[in-house]
Formats: structure tokens, C-alpha cells, sequence
């Protein structure tokens, strides 16, 4: 066993939140007089945080309808926004199958286990605990934790760095180009799953390094004798299955000590199978969407 640090992807990896970042979006255009949009038409916009999904839908409307840029106060927007995803936050998102166990069998095997999104880092965490998850990571990173955010080498090479890693002894796992690109520009091995976003465009088109059709298929990899770190491996064959497993209801699990270190969210010391001695969050609804 090779591998000593495993990092993942947030939305449309780890969990599926699409239907609440859209009723908060649509939430925030009624406030602005604007009607509400089908959800896949925001579903494409994940990725790049959830202020530059506001920016994006703004631009977009303002080209749909030739709207003036200024009627709407950007800043105002983004802040509604942020009171409305506070709201939808832990509604409907449901971690996909698998990703409860995947982090259990990696921690007990001494992986460190990281989230790296660029969803704004607050958000990261109400999700993280909503569908209690939290108690799994040694680190997390928002697209606000630092100075630049993913596709950036300089997010997963700080990762590396503050949990004492050599790249070349970890992976990047995530559902869109954004995150092959962040692997890659870090030089570690860009890892992808086939059932998330990525704009609606298949992951395989980003020749990923590998391809795993389910999140247990990571930790059979990486647990593996046979799976040497940095082995850059693409496995077209493995893009055959576009759909993605169905998420899966929150299980038990611990709510996350955290302690702020510049903005990025470092885990207390865990205690068994990937809990903290911090107190339980509220469960998150069950069942799928």
C-alpha cells in the first residue's frame, strides 16, 4: 500500500446537492423578480463554487432576455444567495452510494482522507455535516480557503504540504474536468468518477487517469497491493457506465471538530472508525430525492 492521502472532490463526487444549490438559486431570482428556472438548467453551472454558479446564471439571463447588467446588485444577489443555500443546505442532498464506506475502509487503513471543493468553505461544511460526513477528514478545502481555488496546482500541493504528503504519494479524485485539470497541474494521478456533473459533458472526454464506476472501486484501488502510487493508468473501458450510482441515506455518523488554519478546516484527531469526539449533527433526511 502506497497511497498515504486520498483527496475528494465535494459535489457531484462525494455527494449529490444539485436540487438544493438549484431551489436556493431559484429562491434568489425570486427575490430579484426573476421567474424560477428548471433545475437542469443550473445543474451544468456546479463547479466552480456556488457564487461564480450566481455569476454565471445572471450572465446567462441578462443574454436570454438583454436585461441591463446593473439592475441587478451583484453583491446583493451573492448574499442572497448565501441565505437561501443556509436554508436548502442538508434538504435534499444524499451522499452516493458508497461514499459513507469509502472513507470508513480508507481511514481505518491509516489514508488520510481530505474534501477539496471550490464550494465557498461555510457551505462545504454545513453539507459535509448534513449528511454526516464531516467526521471522515483530516482536512478540508473551500474555493475561499485560499488564494486561488481548483483547477489551481497551488490547492492540491498546499493540501499536500499541510498534511505532510509527498504528491507523488497521493490522488485527486472528482466528477469534472476542473478537477482532472487541478490533478494534473499538481502532478498527482486525476482520478474521476462517471456520474456527476462536469457541465453535462461525459468525464472520459478529460482523460482522466482512471475511471471508477462506483466510490468502493477507490478504496479497492488504493488498498490494493498491486496499486503502486502515481500510477497514471487510463481505463477507457471504465467510461462505458455514464450513469451513476443512486445516492444512498445519511447513516449514523459524528459531527467534526474543526480548527481554522488560514481559512482551511484541519479535523480534530479521529477516534474509531472515522468519528471525533465532537458532539453529533442532526440527521439528514433520508431516501432518495
Amino acid at each position: 500500500m502506497h497511497y498515504t492521502l486520498i483527496s475528494f472532490d465535494l459535489d457531484g463526487t462525494l455527494v449529490d446537492t444539485a436540487s438544493e444549490i438549484a431551489e436556493a438559486a431559484n429562491r434568489t431570482l425570486l427575490d430579484i423578480g426573476q421567474a424560477r428556472i428548471p433545475a437542469d438548467r443550473i445543474t451544468p453551472l456546479i463547479g466552480h463554487g456556488a457564487h461564480a454558479l450566481m455569476r454565471k446564471l445572471l450572465e446567462q439571463l441578462q443574454a436570454d432576455g438583454g436585461h441591463a447588467a446593473d439592475r441587478w446588485p451583484v453583491a446583493a444577489v451573492l448574499q442572497a444567495f448565501d441565505d437561501h443555500y443556509a436554508q436548502t443546505v442538508g434538504s435534499s442532498a444524499r451522499p452516493y452510494a458508497g461514499a459513507r464506506e469509502t472513507l470508513h475502509r480508507l481511514r481505518s487503513a491509516g489514508i488520510r482522507v481530505a474534501c477539496t471543493t471550490n464550494k465557498e468553505l461555510r457551505h462545504a461544511l454545513c453539507v459535509l455535516r448534513a449528511n454526516r460526513l464531516d467526521g471522515y477528514f483530516d482536512m478540508v478545502l473551500g474555493g475561499d480557503s485560499l488564494p486561488e481555488k481548483k483547477p489551481h496546482a497551488s490547492v492540491l500541493r498546499t493540501l499536500a504540504a499541510r498534511l505532510d504528503c509527498e504528491p507523488g504519494r497521493m490522488a485527486h479524485v472528482g466528477d469534472s474536468a476542473i478537477d482532472v485539470a487541478a490533478a494534473r497541474n499538481a502532478g498527482v494521478p486525476a482520478w474521476a468518477v462517471p456520474y456527476g456533473y462536469n457541465g453535462g459533458q461525459p468525464i472520459g472526454d478529460s482523460r482522466p487517469d482512471r475511471i471508477f464506476d462506483r466510490l468502493s472501486d477507490v478504496a479497492d484501488h488504493v488498498l490494493s497491493p498491486q496499486a503502486p502510487a502515481g500510477n497514471h493508468c487510463f481505463n477507457a473501458g471504465d467510461n462505458e457506465n455514464p450513469e451513476g450510482p443512486a445516492p444512498q441515506g445519511a447513516a449514523q455518523g459524528a459531527g467534526l471538530a474543526h480548527e481554522g488554519i488560514g481559512g482551511i478546516h484541519r479535523a480534530a484527531t479521529p477516534t474509531r472508525g472515522g468519528e471525533t469526539a465532537a458532539s453529533p449533527t442532526p440527521r439528514a433526511p433520508e431516501g432518495r430525492r
